[in-house]
């Protein structure tokens, strides 16, 4: 019934966007794989949290659903319903933080839930009557959510007081698995390998062990574990790993030219005046700004892509329009293709480059293209 209301909805609401963000398949699938080649012997869970880094929770979801995985990563109860209201069957995992009476009343099937901290075991130990899978987050440097090494023995007996309680996995997370120095990783691992030694002997039938995500991987030899966590590698995004890995991007926002005018030398454009033409100039107006993901930063500093050249930005973003010089561009009308955020990684206007004219992270630049935006799954 779910699937018909979805083609119902989907036939009812089609419309041609003006910003569309493809999601290119082959791209995500080689990603997937070049992971699980870099350490064939380690299962994979691939990480959907926050709209699967701005790629599109579902649509995600639907390529994963039939790959050989261990299970989903998502932050919240909210977004393990969404994936079961649209039919992926994959197992869940929700890493984030879940409040007691949804953990106590989830009807979610082949779902687990992460539980980090003493005290919010004591509390499910206490109140859980029916038979429910989580994994025991510790924390081993970061300081973030996390039982402390040194609880360990108490977590082992609240755990062994309730039947009910299974713990499918442990994990931890690691706080500067991409930083120049591995001294506070190798640290970490050595905590890590011994919180399992001793897990192992008390739980032997805890099935998943993992501490890596994708900066981590690099360090999987070292590391007693059988899965890693995959999130921003899976993206295409390399963040702190080395030439092993040939990953690309997957995401392409894409729109068009709205406007185009000839202004003089001397004429403003955008808000607070920010930008003054220093000739005469033919600029152009596309439908997007900071509220569709063009950050603010890009202001007077970034490039869009028109017929493979690169458009400065001139004047300030605003909520919705961006205007750009195509001075340059000799055969250009409105209506013409405009890329906003290209899959290409050498790219102007690639999520690593962007990142680092907004002197962020591709992370921040990638959560914040608005769920609304149509994604679209291409080849």
């Amino acid at each position: 019934m779910r699937k018909l209301f979805r083609k119902i909805r989907q036939k009812r609401f089609n419309y041609k966007s003006l910003v569309e963000i493809l999601i290119y398949k082959k791209n995500l699938l080689h990603n997937l794989n070049e992971f699980k080649k870099l350490n064939s012997a380690v299962g994979v869970a691939p990480v959907l949290k926050s709209n699967a880094y701005g790629h599109g929770l579902v649509e995600i979801a639907k390529i994963l659903d039939s790959e050989n995985i261990s299970f989903l990563v998502v932050d919240s109860f909210y977004e393990a319903m969404i994936l079961r209201n649209e039919g992926i069957k994959s197992k869940i995992l929700i890493i984030g933080y879940s409040l007691e009476e949804n953990i106590l009343n989830s009807k979610l099937r082949d779902t687990a839930f992460t539980i980090g901290s003493l005290e919010q075991l004591k509390n499910i130990s206490k109140n859980l009557k029916t038979k429910t899978k989580f994994h025991i987050k510790f924390d081993t440097g970061m300081h973030r959510n996390g039982i402390l090494p040194k609880e360990i023995e108490k977590a082992i007996v609240l755990i062994k007081n309730n039947k009910n309680i299974f713990i499918e996995g442990i994990c931890s997370h690691f706080a500067d698995a991409d930083g120049d120095d591995s001294d506070f990783t190798t640290n970490q691992i050595e905590k890590w390998n011994n919180l399992v030694e001793i897990w192992k002997k008390n739980f032997p039938e805890t099935i998943y062990y993992h501490i890596s995500a994708t900066a981590g991987s690099l360090f999987a030899d070292s590391i007693n574990a059988n899965l890693m966590r995959l999130g921003i590698g899976l993206y295409g995004i390399n963040t702190g790993l080395d030439d092993r890995l040939n990953l690309k991007p997957v995401l392409e926002m894409k729109s068009v030219i709205s406007l185009i005018k000839n202004i003089k030398k001397g004429d403003k454009v955008g808000y607070n005046t920010s930008f003054t033409a220093e000739k005469d100039m033919k600029i152009a107006t596309i439908p997007v700004g900071y509220y569709e993901g063009v950050d603010r930063r890009l202001s007077n500093n970034g490039f869009l892509k028109i017929q493979n050249s690169f458009c400065f930005i001139t004047g300030a973003v605003s909520m919705n329009i961006t205007t750009i010089d195509i001075t340059n561009i000799e055969q250009v009308s409105v209506g013409d293709e405009i890329i906003v955020i290209s899959s290409n990684s050498n790219d102007e206007n690639s999520i690593i480059k962007i990142a680092k004219k907004c002197k962020t992270i591709p992370y921040e630049i990638l959560v914040h293209i608005p769920e609304r935006l149509k994604r679209v799954v291409a080849d």
